[in-house]
């Protein structure tokens, strides 16, 4: 392939898909927007759900860093993945997991969030999270786990992904009483409830075909 073919390859877009370059983007962007939500998150003191929800458990339980965690607990989804929705995705999602723990573990060396109300951590911190995967699924990425098995159902089944993801947040938060009080618990279903609902509401492959 000439050097000119090449440069087009990776630039050309279409309605249907974007260019590596564009992918490249979504991915950079949807996760240093998820490891800000994180660190908002993480000063409110609160949890969520999918495989941060797990990440964030493993955290405040036994003192591990989110950002190995968060990539540790990734690691069983990455064949479902590969074998469910294709090289590509899984690709792309291996990427943003990475590049998320990467960032969610050194941000805080750049950004001090002071002490946080825990509703208004979980709502502000739910939107950021809730863009970034809405990010993500454009480039036809995740943010791995439960984000997987999500888009998998709704391109399977026609299940909207948001309300898949929201069902098996619960299941973490439940989980949450083990580590966190009531209130904090309450907070965190809040957060991810906002999280869900963006992409619920925003995330259609009927209406945004470019993935």
């Amino acid at each position: 392939m000439s050097e000119n073919r090449f440069l087009r390859a990776i630039i050309r877009s279409s309605s249907e898909n974007h260019s590596v370059l564009e992918d490249a983007q979504g991915i950079i962007a949807g996760s240093m927007l998820a490891a800000l939500g994180v660190t908002v998150l993480k000063a409110g003191g609160l949890l969520t759900g999918g495989t941060a929800g797990l990440g964030f458990l493993l955290t405040y339980a036994s003192g591990l860093n989110f950002g190995l965690a968060f990539f540790l607990v990734n690691l069983p989804f990455y064949y479902f993945a590969w074998r469910r929705l294709g090289l590509a995705f899984t690709v792309k999602t291996f990427l943003a997991v990475a590049l998320t723990s990467v960032l969610s573990a050194v941000l805080p060396d750049f950004i001090t969030i002071g002490e946080t109300d825990p509703l208004v951590g979980a709502l502000f911190g739910g939107i950021i999270v809730g863009a970034a995967l809405l990010i993500l699924f454009r480039h036809a990425a995740s943010l791995g786990g439960f984000g997987i098995l999500a888009l998998y159902l709704q391109d399977r089944f026609g299940f909207k992904a948001g309300y898949v993801q929201l069902a098996l947040d619960g299941m973490v938060l439940a989980l949450s009483f083990f580590v966190a009080t009531p209130f904090i618990i309450a907070c965190s279903v809040a957060g991810a409830v906002v999280i869900n609902l963006v992409l619920a509401v925003n995330h259609r492959r009927d209406r945004y075909i470019a993935m």
